[in-house]
C-alpha cells in the first residue's frame, strides 16, 4: 500500500513538474521582477536606479513626497473608469448571452453544434482585424453613418467612435464567447424536470426562474463574469483603436509608461496595483460562492 502511494506521488510529481516549471519560469519570475522594479527609482533616461523608492505607489495612492513625485487623482479616475467599463461589459455580455444560451440549448444537436461553431468562429480571426472592421463601421464616413445618411435618417454623421460607447461595443463584441460558453455549459446541464416540478407545485414562470433556473445557472454566470471582467479591466487594444485619446484605461496607462514614458518602475507599480485589484475580485468571488454553498447545504 505504501509502495503504491509512493508510486502515485511520483507519477503526480512527474505530471505536474513540467507545468510547475513552465509556470515558475514564465509567470513567477517576470512577476517577481516587476514587483522589484515597482519599488525602485526610475532612471533619468529610462530603466531603473537601484534604490528603494515607494513613491511610485504614492503617485496613485496618495503618499508621494511632493518633491520628486506628486499625488495625482487622475490615476484613480482612470482606474475607476476601467472598473466601470469592465463592469458594464460584463453586464452587456450577460444580457446578450443568457437568453441566447437557453435558445441554443433547446435546439437540435446539429443546430447546437453549428451555433457553438459560430460563437467560437471569431477566435480564428486576428483581434486587430476584427477591431479595424469596427473602425470602418463606426467612423464618420463608415458604413453605419453612410447608410443612415443615405436613407435620410440623419443629416450629419453621428459621433460613434473614439468615445466610451465605442469601447463598450468593441469589448462586448470581443468577450461574448467568454461569457456565453460557461453559461451554456450550466444551462445544458439544467434539469428540466425541476422546472416541471416547480410548476406542478404552483410556481409561476418567474418564481421557477428565480428559485430554480437562476441558482442552478449561477456558477456559469459567475465564471463568465470573471472571464470577462479580468481581461476587460486590463484591456488596452480596444481603447487604443476605438477610444483614441479620449478613453484612457489602466492598460493604456501601463503601456504608455513602459513604451512612451520609459518609466518602468511606475508602470510596474500600476501593473502590481492592477493585479492586486484582480486578486481581491477573485477572493470576493470565492467568498461569495463558498457562502452560497454553505447556505444551500443548510437548506
Amino acid at each position: 500500500m505504501e509502495e503504491y502511494s509512493s508510486r502515485s506521488r511520483l507519477a503526480l510529481a512527474g505530471l505536474l513538474g513540467p507545468v510547475t516549471l513552465i509556470g515558475g519560469v514564465f509567470f513567477l519570475v517576470p512577476l517577481t521582477i516587476m514587483a522589484i522594479y515597482s519599488l525602485l527609482e526610475p532612471g533619468l533616461y529610462g530603466g531603473v536606479e537601484w534604490s528603494f523608492y515607494p513613491d511610485n505607489f504614492g503617485r496613485v495612492l496618495g503618499w508621494a513626497d511632493g518633491r520628486n513625485e506628486e499625488f495625482d487623482p487622475v490615476y484613480l479616475a482612470i482606474i475607476l473608469r476601467s472598473f466601470k467599463l469592465a463592469a458594464i461589459t460584463v453586464l452587456s455580455t450577460l444580457l446578450l448571452c443568457y437568453p441566447v444560451a437557453f435558445w441554443v440549448a433547446r435546439q437540435s444537436r446539429r443546430m447546437r453544434n453549428f451555433c457553438l461553431f459560430l460563437i467560437t468562429l471569431p477566435f480564428f480571426t486576428s483581434l486587430i482585424v476584427r477591431l479595424y472592421a469596427w473602425v470602418l463601421l463606426l467612423r464618420p464616413s463608415g458604413f453605419i453613418n453612410a447608410s443612415l445618411q443615405g436613407m435620410g435618417v440623419i443629416e450629419q454623421p453621428l459621433d460613434l467612435i473614439y468615445n466610451e460607447v465605442a469601447v463598450l461595443i468593441g469589448m462586448t463584441y470581443i468577450f461574448i464567447p467568454y461569457m456565453f460558453l460557461p453559461i451554456y455549459a450550466s444551462v445544458e446541464k439544467l434539469d428540466r424536470h425541476l422546472l416541471e416540478a416547480s410548476a406542478d407545485l404552483g410556481a409561476s414562470r418567474w418564481q421557477g426562474f428565480w428559485r430554480v433556473t437562476l441558482p442552478m445557472t449561477l456558477p456559469g454566470v459567475a465564471a463568465g463574469a470573471m472571464l470577462v471582467f479580468i481581461p476587460s479591466l486590463g484591456n488596452f487594444i480596444v481603447p487604443s483603436l476605438l477610444g483614441g485619446a479620449r478613453v484612457l484605461m489602466i492598460g493604456n496607462l501601463i503601456e504608455q509608461q513602459f513604451l512612451a514614458a520609459r518609466n518602468w518602475p511606475f508602470g510596474s507599480a500600476l501593473a502590481m496595483l492592477l493585479m492586486a485589484l484582480v486578486f481581491i475580485c477573485l477572493l470576493l468571488q470565492v467568498f461569495v460562492q463558498s457562502r452560497a454553498r454553505m447556505k444551500a447545504a443548510r437548506q
